[in-house]
């Protein structure tokens, strides 16, 4: 696939970011399923549909962001209008961000066991460990947990606490598109995954699928 200047653009800053410190995140709430991490920097954090991963000793965890919020660390203290740019509110007061916090939600998708090298495309035996540092997947380890298909059964399990689960099927694929992931095998091996699993329901695939093509005509799948 012939990629775009502008598309490779997107994620200059944030690669220049991990190069410097890959870690901009730690647990704060954790399962089986999911896991919450608040970011250390507010205005720094996972994209929607992006892999991060967690290490322990014995494994690698891999999850898909599914939801990101931004609010208030104090209660007390709630956001204002104020009716200025952010750019005046840091300079007439930026104590005000001081009092931000973005944490975001992912659903985890499998785990690398470290001893043997080997993938997993199932949850992990134990969940991650609270106060776990949360980084963003290096390109080599998503190409690897992509390479041979678009893995969706964990993702349409937890279906019904996902009301953006398409939005989130959408940007996965525009991710994987704009690093060069995303080739026409690995998309027909997707048609065919999300036809079985949401039970052949021609409207939703049909309205989803145009949705796709619009991705995949950018390319040269």
């Amino acid at each position: 696939m012939n990629m775009k200047s502008s598309h490779n653009n997107l994620y200059s800053k944030r690669d220049i970011a991990i190069q410097d410190n890959p870690f901009f995140a730690e647990i704060i709430e954790s399962n089986l399923n999911e896991f919450t991490a608040q970011c250390w920097k507010w205005d720094d954090f996972a994209k929607f549909g992006s892999l991060v991963q967690v290490e322990s000793e014995k494994h690698i965890v891999l999850s898909c962001v599914t939801q990101v919020q931004t609010g208030s660390l104090d209660p007390i203290r709630q956001p204002f209008p104020y009716q200025k740019t952010e750019a005046e509110l840091l300079v007439e007061q930026p104590q005000i961000f001081e009092f931000l916090k973005t944490i975001f939600t992912v659903q985890i998708l499998g785990y690398i066991d470290k001893n043997q090298n080997k993938t997993y495309y199932l949850l992990p035996p134990t969940p991650c460990k609270i106060h776990s540092f949360v980084k963003e997947c290096p390109a080599d380890t998503v190409t690897n947990f992509f390479k041979e298909s678009l893995d969706l059964p964990i993702l349409f399990k937890f279906l019904s606490q996902n009301l953006n689960f398409d939005e989130l099927l959408l940007t996965i694929l525009t991710r994987l598109y704009d690093q060069n992931i995303l080739t026409q095998p690995l998309l027909d091996d997707f048609y065919q995954t999300l036809s079985l699993l949401t039970g052949n329901d021609y409207r939703r695939l049909k309205l989803f699928l145009r949705r796709v093509e619009k991705i995949a005509n950018q390319s040269s799948l």
